[in-house]
This record gives structure tokens, sequence and C-alpha cells, in this order.
């Protein structure tokens, strides 16, 4: 009860002056903690009942009885009587995730890394610390190189004031008769849920009255830049790493029914690590149950499954599984599978290599309409190892389980995951997290490609 008037006595003359009370109640909170003897505390272990404030600060549970007059300042012991306000709590008390870091500018600029503080920071230098910068502000970013410009969005190079990282900033002309690309709306309702060390992931939106800019995680290249940066000739070795990777991203997308629908090198980012992304799900969709007819102009026509050519727009997972087999070949081989430059040329690629379809590799497709009115010849299949012959026997089984003609008879991301091909890597990357990258286990990249 003597602690309790000096608790009052305290904050009555703290009341009267002229001060802020967030600064009164601040300093007497640590002088509290100055006083309290050192018996109070046993290795840093605060014994008191903490729960979460509002605004993120941690508040300490009253422990008197419901006799007892309530304390109006709630503390948490210290054990030093000075300390340097570390980095990790200034993240805490600008209650930033987990995983962002203040670059040194911003300690420096609010002389977080000056001499020990005597007392805490204050929640106005907490709330300024974010005036100039934070999530959802254009000002946070800063325009580096420009990476590239299609139809509706310009992809730059930036740097985040918050956290000093490398971002790519996706800019997203909106049009005002139209809006925002339907496009746009898709990556972002989809990427906010995918979650996965092979997924790209997306940091912050911005939107303006002029446009919607995405920002994503930096990484270095795409994979068609890897390939011509090695001359076309990846170590198989390498291969097997980015095609398991490749295979990860995508199960974890199927599972949640989400088909992403436009595979092809371009959108496969890879950083300085060799960790493997998926990327730009413009024309990614959710499988809808009632609904299964889609659009069938998608897919870069080389990576573009024959039934999605012949006009079916009944498809499932199956149609990503197709073009993860031509990427296979093409990191094999250096050069791709099939080359075409119309659908016709592109079916004609496909049969010459792959033989024409019957009913027998193909059920249905003699009934075809579409496939009757290009009048194919009929072309034997060649083996694929005539090709391809770098890929071992393992490998060739996968790569004729992906370039199945019949959907249903393609091999899914999480059944290729488990073929013998990958034997080589080990078991624990079958049983890696969703948040890990395979990288953890295995032994990496090679030095060159």
């Amino acid at each position: 009860m003597d602690r309790m008037k000096i608790i009052k006595r305290r904050l009555s003359m703290s009341l009267r002056s002229a001060r802020p009370v967030d600064d009164s109640l601040s300093e007497l909170a640590e002088q509290i903690a100055l006083d309290e003897p050192s018996t109070s505390r046993d290795n840093g272990i605060v014994h008191e009942n903490v729960k979460m404030g509002s605004d993120g600060e941690s508040d300490q549970a009253s422990g008197t009885s419901s006799d007892e007059v309530q304390s109006p300042v709630r503390v948490r012991m210290r054990n030093h009587c000075h300390r340097r306000i570390s980095t990790e709590d200034i993240n805490k008390r600008l209650s930033l995730p987990a995983d962002i870091r203040l670059p040194e500018s911003y300690l420096e600029k609010f002389a977080m890394n000056s001499p020990p503080f005597d007392k805490p920071m204050s929640r106005r230098l907490r709330r300024a610390s974010l005036s100039e910068i934070g999530f959802g502000k254009l000002e946070t970013y800063i325009k580096l190189d420009k990476l590239g410009e299609g139809t509706y969005a310009t992809v730059f190079k930036g740097r985040s004031k918050l956290t000093d990282n490398l971002v790519a900033l996706k800019e997203i002309r909106l049009e005002h008769e139209e809006g925002a690309p339907c496009t746009a709306i898709r990556e972002v309702s989809l990427l906010k849920d995918l979650k996965h060390a092979n997924i790209v992931t997306l940091h912050d939106i911005i939107h303006t009255d002029k446009s919607l800019t995405l920002v994503f995680e930096y990484l270095d290249k795409d994979l068609k830049q890897y390939m011509d940066d090695c001359g076309n000739i990846m170590s198989v070795y390498n291969v097997k790493l980015f095609l398991f990777q490749l295979l990860r991203g995508l199960s974890y997308c199927h599972r949640r029914k989400v088909l992403h629908r436009d595979l092809k090198p371009q959108n496969l980012l890879i950083n300085e690590k060799g960790e493997l992304k998926l990327a730009d799900f413009g024309l990614a969709r959710a499988k809808s149950v009632p609904t299964k007819t889609y659009s069938n102009e998608v897919v870069t026509l080389w990576y573009r499954p024959p039934d999605v050519l012949l006009g079916s727009t009944e498809y499932s997972t199956p149609i990503d599984m197709w073009g993860v087999g031509c990427i296979f070949y093409e990191m094999m081989t250096g050069r791709p599978l099939f080359p075409g430059s119309t659908v016709e040329d592109q079916l004609h690629l496909i049969f010459r290599i792959l033989g024409t379809p019957s009913e027998e590799t193909w059920p249905g497709i003699t009934t075809s309409e579409e496939f009757k009115s290009y009048n194919f010849p009929h072309y034997k299949a060649e083996p694929l190892v005539n090709h391809a012959p770098r890929i071992d026997s393992d490998g060739l089984d996968l790569l004729s389980k992906l370039l199945q003609f019949d959907a249903k008879k393609r091999i899914s991301a999480e059944e290729a995951l488990h073929h013998a091909y990958f034997k080589t890597l080990g078991d624990q990357v079958q049983t890696l997290p969703d948040s890990k990258s395979h990288l953890y286990i295995c032994k990496g990249l090679g030095a060159f490609c």
C-alpha cells in the first residue's frame, strides 16, 4: 500500500504539471522500474500477466483485488537502468510486421542510434516515424530501372524506403472508361492468398486515380534470361532443382484450385540464391465448381496444350502440366519444344514429335470437328530421347507423363513431385513446409548454370 501511495502522489503531481500526460506517465513508469529491487527480476522474465493494448503496446494486467484501488499506471519491469533501443524494439513499437527492418538512415533520422535513452520513446515519436513513409504510399518507393512494359503495365526495379530492400513495381495504368484491367484484379485477388516459398510475394498495393501499383519482391532475372546467360546449356542438376521448385509452387496453387494458365520461362523468376518462383498471375483464375468453361485464348502458344489449341474451354489443373513438360524440355535442350507460329503450325509440330492422336491415345479426338477440319496427316510418334539425349530414363518417363494428349492422363503436380526423377534430391525435400525453400536442404545451384 505504501507503493500505491507513492504512485498516486507522483501521478497527481504529473497531472498538475503542464507536461503531456503521456510523457509524464512514461517517465513515472521508468522511475518505478528503477526503484524496483533487483530481487523482483529473474533473468529478464516478466512475471506480470502481459496483454496487448490497442496500439500494439504491452500493458500489464493489474494484480490488485477488486477491493483495492486499481492503479492507472501499468508498467513492464526492466532489467537495466539504461539500455540502447534496438531495431527489434523499434519495429515492435511501430507495430510493423516481424520481417520488416528499418534502414539505418531512418534510425539516424529519428536519433534511434544515439546515446542510451533515459525514458521510453513517446507515442508521438513513434507515429511521426511513419508520417512520411508507410504501406500504401507511392512515396515509400523509389523507382530505379525500367524492367519492361506491356499493354496495360510497366514494371520498374525499385527500392523501399521503409525496408531499404529492392522491390519490383508493377505499375498498371487505369483507363477511366474501363477501370482496372481484369488481369490486375485477378492477380491481386489471388496473390494475396498465395503464400509459398516458390510463389512471388506481393508486398504492397498502391491505388491512385491514374494507376494501380503492385509491389512485389524483387528477383534478379527470369528463367529465359537465366538460360540465355548460360548459353542455353544448364547443368542437369540445376534443371532438376528448378523443375522441382516449379512443381512445388504449382502443386500449392492446384491444391487451392488456382490455375496459372500462362506458364512460360518469362513468368518464372529466379533470385541470386537459385530460388525459382511463379510470377505473373494476370491470366490465373480460381477454378469454379459451377462453371467449367473458360477462354481458350490463354497460355502462350508454345506452351499451350493441344486440347486448348483445338478450342476446348473445359479444362482444369492439367492445363498447367503440359506447360511444365515444355519448360522441362527447354531447360534440358536450350530450345523450345514446339515453337509454332500459328495454332495449326503448333499442332503440326506437336503431332510430328508425339504422333497424330488416335482414339487409343486420346479418346474422343476423332469425333472432334475442330480436329477433323485440319485434316492432319498421320505422324508416327518419335522417341523423346532422340530430341533430348541429356535427359535420363527417369526424366524421360516424367516428361512423357507431362506431355499426354488426354488431359485426364497427365500427371499432376503433386504426383510429379514424388516421381523417381527427384529421388536424388533426398527424402527431406518432400516434407518441407510451404514457407521453406528447398535450398535449406539441397546443396544449391552450381557456380556455372
